[in-house]
């Protein structure tokens, strides 16, 4: 073993992804996607075109993809002259001159795929050297904040506060039973998290993460076991002024280091999804640079995975860029393959299963895709298979969380099902050729009354009420609804409105400006082009305008893009560098002594089945660490849990203490740790816990909160056992 002091030391464009060469076609036939309510409106019928050579079927539908005009077809010559010609024969041929042909082609077609092959590598190396930098950026703003690779695996344990804690704890289970199929059965069969009942944690709480991070640690220390390599190194860490020393092992031998390993090499391989996102979408590398570039210029206000590894965002987030990827070369693609539409599926499914907020970032997706079917730009035949897809993984989500019956009550699945049904009856019940504003204001009508009934109808049917304080939340932002659960939320910084310096952020890197001006521009485009198209009657015209539309032509006929987009970059480079500094001159080292102390006590004081109340993020601690049955959590998306939870939060209430004292014997408590702080902190006007409860309970609002009476003296219905600068544990009495 080694004492270690605890101080730290320490240009060419891309093609499109599956493209092909595009089909021969009529001479009148449509450009791909030159009909983009293709399916809805009425057939397109010209008599009399003749085909040129080759062309084949008119494909159904249309993608909405703007094409350039058909040009005139040449007379057809004979398939034979043809190959004569492509061979180098002419008209006579000799031997000698086919074989210089067939060898010349050859060569051209060889260097061809090379050059191509060699472009797609060299975009997949450079997105996998953004990957690479994502990944060491994160890991060493992660060390850095918390000299996590020196610390305690109880340290380790504690510095995952809140609902993180309450995360990694069913990864621990796995990883410490005796099998992994008994650490499965021990999440699926828990009494800990919610005494006394016995709860399903896996269909509760989103764990797939923790169980498939569990079964590869087990299978990989049992693999390095078997060939005798060792997996970690332990040292032992002086703490100084006057602390023990504590056991500090490093490599992915132990179990914390290895679970946030592996989360930051996910996000590292995001970084390289949007840099190949970004180069899809511009048919250029360039793209992807400045997808890259302009994250990391605005690296805080992306995202928070280097703070908070466990949080469930931190699993879905790459699955949503990997699925907007997919969803993109849909869109394009103008006949869909099955597999484009499997792929789809399954990346849906990897982004709902991690994160119960992943349904509402689809719905906005669904809601957009609509939006964008109504105004004419993707046809109706494309949108249905896009819709049979987020169905298709809904029923997994659904089947796989064991019938969590939040997915099937959401605003996302009543969305999906009233798309499909307009999708279904408008043809047959507004049969207009004409897409005029009163249509669309109808569909868009039909869409969110359908939504908002068939989600109040089932939730209903199903007597789901678990998110039934997402309602309360909206109407809180909006017209100033307040009850104990919503301020819960909106008390909270992450659930507050948007802080007023975050748009100044944006607009020092330059990122907010660019949008906007984008945004204008496509919005201008757009709506230059709804005005054509309801000027018009005959549909033919309107696809023919809608296909030699034209993005930013104007500006890049007088500026080279490449010279504004390396300017642009420069000058968001002057505070992007300033931000990225500031995360880097970030230097701390976790600790947490009162709470430490707490943890220690609670193990060696009290019983294996003692019960625990107290605030969230304490019990997540207590759960993880002590493993002591508790019965409040920081998973507060069940209607269940915010009923308990609001009793264990009497007792910053008003509420005489014997109330109290009766609510928490029928939880079963035997134990209240109670926090001092809560009982004065303060987030913002009406956001102490006392104000709180006094728009709860009005009844007693005036009176000294029971927090400070138990603070002074808990007698005679609780006893003090311990006590330290931050908490105090109060024995619940019997008598």
């Amino acid at each position: 073993m080694v004492v270690q002091t605890r101080g730290r030391h320490k240009e060419s464009p891309l093609k499109p992804l599956g493209a092909q060469p595009p089909p021969p076609r009529a001479t009148g036939a449509p450009q791909p996607g030159a009909s983009p309510r293709s399916g809805r409106g009425l057939p397109l019928k010209q008599p009399g075109r003749q085909l040129s050579c080759g062309a084949g079927a008119m494909r159904k539908g249309g993608t909405g993809r703007k094409g350039a005009k058909s040009e005139p077809q040449k007379p057809c010559r004979p398939l034979a002259q043809r190959v004569r010609e492509l061979l180098g024969l002419g008209r006579e041929g000799s031997l000698r001159g086919w074989r210089h042909g067939l060898q010349a082609l050859i060569e051209e077609k060889g260097a061809f795929i090379v050059r191509a092959d060699s472009k797609i590598w060299f975009t997949f190396i450079l997105a996998a050297f953004a990957g690479v930098l994502h990944w060491y950026h994160i890991t060493t703003l992660f060390e850095n904040d918390r000299h996590f690779s020196h610390l305690s695996t109880l340290e380790r344990e504690m510095a995952f506060r809140t609902e993180m804690g309450l995360y990694y704890s069913y990864f621990k289970t796995i990883v410490e039973a005796p099998s992994f199929w008994n650490g499965m059965w021990m999440i699926m069969n828990d009494k800990l998290t919610e005494y006394p009942l016995m709860i399903n944690t896996l269909k509760r709480f989103n764990l797939y993460p923790e169980v498939v991070l569990a079964s590869w640690y087990r299978i990989y220390t049992g693999v390095m076991d078997f060939i005798g390599l060792q997996t970690k190194t332990c040292w032992t860490v002086n703490r100084g002024e006057g602390l023990s020393p504590v056991e500090s092992c490093e490599g992915l031998g132990d179990p914390a280091s290895f679970y946030v390993a592996v989360i930051f090499l996910l996000n590292g391989v995001m970084m390289s999804l949007f840099f190949i996102y970004g180069t899809y979408l511009s048919g250029s590398r360039l793209g992807g640079l400045v997808t890259v570039l302009c994250y990391f210029f605005n690296h805080g206000e992306c995202t928070r995975v280097m703070w908070t590894p466990p949080l469930r965002e931190s699993f879905s987030y790459p699955f949503l860029v990997l699925q907007m990827l997919l969803l993109t070369y849909i869109l394009r693609t103008p006949n869909i393959n099955r597999g484009s539409l499997i792929a789809l599926c399954v990346s849906n499914v990897f982004f709902m299963l991690p994160w119960q907020f992943a349904q509402f970032v689809l719905l906005t997706q669904i809601a957009s895709l609509f939006a964008v079917y109504v105004v004419g730009y993707i046809d109706s035949l494309k949108l249905q298979k896009i819709l049979y897809a987020h169905m298709a993984s809904l029923a997994l989500c659904f089947i796989l969380m064991f019938g969590n019956s939040m997915l099937l009550t959401s605003y996302y699945a009543a969305s999906l099902a009233v798309i499909w049904g307009i999708l279904e009856l408008s043809p047959k019940l507004l049969k207009m050729s004409r897409r005029e504003v009163s249509l669309w204001a109808i569909e868009g009508f039909a869409w969110l009354f359908g939504t908002i009934t068939l989600k109040y109808l089932t939730s209903l049917i199903f007597g789901v009420a678990d998110d039934a304080h997402i309602s309360n939340l909206l109407k809180s932002k909006f017209i100033g609804y307040k009850d104990f659960d919503t301020l819960m939320y909106t008390c909270a910084a992450e659930f507050d409105f948007m802080e007023k310096e975050t748009p100044i952020r944006y607009t020092k890197t330059l990122l907010l400006p660019v949008v906007l001006v984008v945004f204008g521009i496509i919005t201008r485009k757009a709506i230059k082009y709804i005005v054509w198209v309801l000027s018009q009657k005959d549909l033919c015209e309107r696809e023919d305008h809608f296909n030699h539309g034209e993005l930013f032509g104007w500006l890049f006929g007088k500026i080279q893009p490449k010279t504004l987009v390396f300017a642009i970059l420069a000058i968001m480079a002057i505070e992007g560098s300033a931000n990225l500094q500031n995360q880097w001159n970030i230097m701390g080292e976790f600790s947490n002594l009162p709470q430490e102390e707490l943890l220690e006590w609670i193990k060696s004081s009290t019983r294996q089945d003692a019960v625990f109340a107290g605030a969230m993020p304490t019990m997540a601690s207590v759960k993880l660490s002590a493993l002591r049955p508790i019965v409040n959590h920081p998973h507060y998306e069940d209607a269940g849990l915010r009923a308990r939870t609001k009793i264990v939060y009497s007792m910053y209430s008003r509420k005489p203490a014997k109330e109290v004292k009766k609510e928490l014997l029928k939880l079963g408590v035997n134990y209240y740790i109670l926090e001092e702080s809560w009982c004065i902190r303060r987030t913002k006007p009406g956001c102490s816990m006392p104000e709180i409860w006094d728009v709860e309970d009005p009844a007693n609002a005036g009176k000294i909160p029971l927090c400070n009476l138990m603070s002074k003296d808990p007698r005679p219905y609780f006893n003090t056992v311990f006590q330290n600068s931050v908490y105090r544990i109060l024995k619940v009495t019997r008598e």
